[in-house]
């Protein structure tokens, strides 16, 4: 089945924010926003752009009717800047006008004074200073100290990961809309509407039930739309309450990359021991998280980087600690993984650093330690684990043995060019880690010409939810995708939602909706057995717009069927409820069962390095990934696809460049490189994971938004090892793993 959007997006018909018919008197928005690091503001002075034709009114901090404050953890990230300024691109001010263009060029006539202070980039330096957003956090696992005391093999490194920019297709943006008796409609590009409703809440003084907000659909997320949405909503509010008009601002790409959040960078310490039979027996990691210059998400995600510190590895005895370490930068935010990669990293590394001492393979090492069921993570929860079943079926069909042959053997023969194979294990928990969150509802009427309609709280952001939604409904009800519509995710038809985020979005609401559909399918049984003549419900079932007694048809169809249910005042509607049952975590203790299941799988990753140019392609990554019983096979594969193509973009050349001063280098496509058609491998082979494991998701499929960004690490260490094949270096662990990082260790 295809995704159900796919006719009307390459028609060009799928609508946007930016494609929302505007309402009459509608006023564009301009953010004015500090051009220095760090400050104390000390005037603004908007006079010269009030004055500008077309310029209704000029906001600034003072202005804002309800609190002046957008932080969801920690209340720490004013809407506009009141006192100091924290980062290069905080909002200072904001211009509204007729027109977008008005309101651009009167923003240009702003004037600040600014008393510059020293700026801080760095999380270390951050860390030394105290500047800790939260407390530490810290898992434990048996004891380290005594481990490393018996280690046969004892090694230490540093890593150190930039940040990588979500560069989502539609950038970031907001409509809002004055409703009766001074209420507002927001049209948001978020991920999170119950997020966007109480920041907008927050800063107009409004009670949620006075604020709507309707999402139809993002063109991409990626994490970056999770909460940095708020902002854009807020200020948008803000201003229709203040104007009493439309207001409408939608960022341009520039504004967007100088404005917003990026993955976490990290800087790590790790020490590994081992025995003599290779097996990981301590492992000591510190994560120094770079959230910038406000809390935004960062507590949770150090957190997810402590829940995968290890990867898909038994370690008997761990403590990882991470510091969550603020700077001058903008607020750092979700980004696909969710820390989960930025801690993975941090162990392949520690493994090949361990391999390179004791000339071994690295992937005898990762081999040798896989998970297995009944295995304790650092958090307390016991491993299902399929590791060791995912690396041995990808080692069946590909053949890494063969895969490393044929690269020494290309190795030994060309002058310049060298090949590097590596493989990477991925093991990726699925639920939010903050249980509260792994809930959801969904409403479902069915109407009486026979067609549904749904409304949930999952956000279609091109990752084809609303699809498996659909068939959802189509497979409970025994009806055609053509019966069946997803509608928008509003705050008014669903409350309360979590976001859409964690790779849980279609588990959630998909149960939500199965519960909702199989209980009006129970209601219509009932009657179609009055029908029938009294039967009872065993064995009647709904397929193909036609009721069945034991697999045999019936005359009676959908439509008469619910029709008649209609006219005997049957309930056709229901809002339903699912929680993920099973899952909790105590930070008290740092132990629980945070994860509803884990996804495994496993990529060898081949890739050819020009060792004149600096240069590289990557030929191939092949992968046994875990995708239980995939309820949409070309969905599933374009995420995976995707999600390759995204981790070897971090891995390899998206390089986030600020200078010493805190102002963003890499601030436009000419200077921010992503993967484009000639960087993709050449070949992506999945296999899926042969199992009859059972788990929490919907109709036992497995979540695939995330989990496959993890096989893109596999690319900067096979780059390594063809780096290393060339030369006798040993290339520090610093990503990306860019062209002149490549050519500087080759001839550095």
């Amino acid at each position: 089945m295809k995704n159900i959007d796919s006719h009307s997006h390459v028609r060009g018909e799928s609508v946007y924010l930016d494609d929302i018919p505007v309402f009459r008197q509608t006023l564009y928005a301009c953010v004015f926003d500090s051009p220095v690091a760090h400050g104390k503001l000390l005037s603004v002075d908007t006079s010269a752009a009030e004055a500008c034709e077309g310029v209704v009114r000029v906001i600034v901090a003072k202005d804002i009717i309800g609190e002046n404050e957008i932080g969801g953890i920690v209340q720490d990230e004013p809407l506009l800047a009141d006192g100091e300024v924290h980062f290069c691109g905080m909002p200072i001010a904001v211009v509204v006008a007729t027109s977008e263009e008005l309101a651009r060029k009167a923003a240009k006539k702003i004037v600040v004074d600014i008393e510059e202070l020293e700026p801080v980039i760095d999380a270390r330096t951050a860390a030394a200073n105290g500047a800790l957003i939260v407390p530490p956090k810290k898992f434990v696992l048996g004891n380290t100290e005594d481990a490393f005391a018996n280690c046969a093999h004892v090694f230490e490194g540093k890593t150190e990961q930039n940040g990588q920019e979500h560069l989502y297709i539609e950038t970031q943006g907001a409509y809002s809309v004055p409703t009766e008796n001074g209420g507002l409609r927001v049209y948001s590009s978020t991920q999170g509407p119950t997020a966007v409703q109480r920041a907008v809440c927050r800063v107009t003084g409004l009670a949620m039930h006075e604020v709507e907000v309707d999402v139809q659909r993002l063109g991409g997320g990626f994490g970056g739309k999770e909460d940095q949405a708020n902002a854009w909503a807020g200020i948008c509010a803000v201003a229709t309450q203040l104007t009493g008009k439309p207001v409408k601002y939608a960022l341009h790409r520039m504004e967007d990359m100088r404005m917003t959040g990026k993955r976490h960078p990290y800087s790590s310490d790790y020490k590994i021991g081992l025995d003599v039979d290779l097996k990981i027996i301590a492992y000591e990691a510190s994560f120094y998280q770079n959230a910038g210059a406000s809390c935004d998400l960062s507590p949770p995600v150090l957190e997810r980087t402590l829940f995968h510190c290890t990867n898909s590895y038994y370690i008997p005895n761990v403590t990882a600690t991470a510091y969550c370490c603020r700077t001058n930068l903008p607020p750092n935010t979700a980004f696909r993984g969710f820390g989960g990669p930025q801690g993975m990293f941090v162990i392949e590394s520690a493994i090949a650093h361990a391999a390179e001492k004791l000339g071994v393979s690295a992937s005898e090492i990762q081999r040798r330690n896989l998970l297995e069921s009944g295995d304790e993570f650092p958090y307390g929860q016991i491993a299902e684990s399929e590791a060791v079943t995912s690396w041995t079926q990808a080692d069946a069909k590909f053949d890494f043995a063969a895969l490393q042959r044929e690269a020494d053997e290309f190795n030994a023969s060309s002058k310049y060019f060298r090949k590097g194979v590596a493989a990477m294990p991925i093991c990726f928990g699925i639920s939010f880690t903050k249980t509260p969150m792994n809930q959801a509802r969904s409403l479902v009427h069915v109407y009486t010409d026979g067609s549904v309609a749904i409304s949930t709280g999952a956000v279609e952001m091109g990752q084809g939810v609303n699809t498996k939604i659909a068939q959802v409904a189509a497979k409970v009800f025994g009806l055609s995708i053509d019966h069946i519509k997803v509608h928008t995710t509003n705050t008014l038809r669903i409350s309360n939602t979590s976001p859409t985020a964690a790779s849980a979005a279609a588990d959630l609401n998909g149960k939500a909706t199965q519960i909702a559909c199989e209980t009006i399918r129970g209601r219509l049984i009932e009657v179609a057995c009055e029908m029938l003549g009294g039967i009872t419900p065993e064995g009647v079932t709904l397929t193909d717009r036609k009721v069945h007694i034991n697999g045999e048809t019936t005359e009676l169809e959908w439509e008469s069927l619910v029709m008649e249910a209609h006219l005997r005042r049957v309930n056709l509607s229901e809002h339903s409820h699912y929680a993920t049952p099973g899952i909790g975590f105590d930070w008290a203790t740092a132990k629980g069962h945070p994860f509803a299941y884990h996804v495994y799988g496993t990529a060898f990753v081949g890739v050819t390095v020009d060792c004149l140019r600096g240069r590289y392609e990557v030929d191939y990554v092949k992968c046994c990934h875990d995708f239980g019983t995939s309820m949409n096979t070309a969905v599933d594969l374009g995420q995976i696809e995707g999600g390759i193509v995204q981790g070897l973009g971090w891995m390899t050349m998206e390089e986030v460049v600020y200078d010493e001063k805190g102002k963003l280098r890499s601030n436009a496509l000419s200077t921010y490189k992503v993967p484009d058609i000639y960087s993709v491998p050449k070949e992506i082979a999945v296999l899926p994971l042969e199992t009859d494991r059972n788990n929490l998701a919907i109709f036992n499929s497995k979540a695939v938004g995330e989990p496959p960004l993890m096989y893109g690490i596999g690319a900067y260490f096979a780059i390594r090892h063809a780096v290393m094949a060339y030369t006798p270096c040993s290339p520090d662990f610093d990503l990306p793993f860019t062209p002149e990082k490549v050519l500087l260790c080759l001839f550095g």
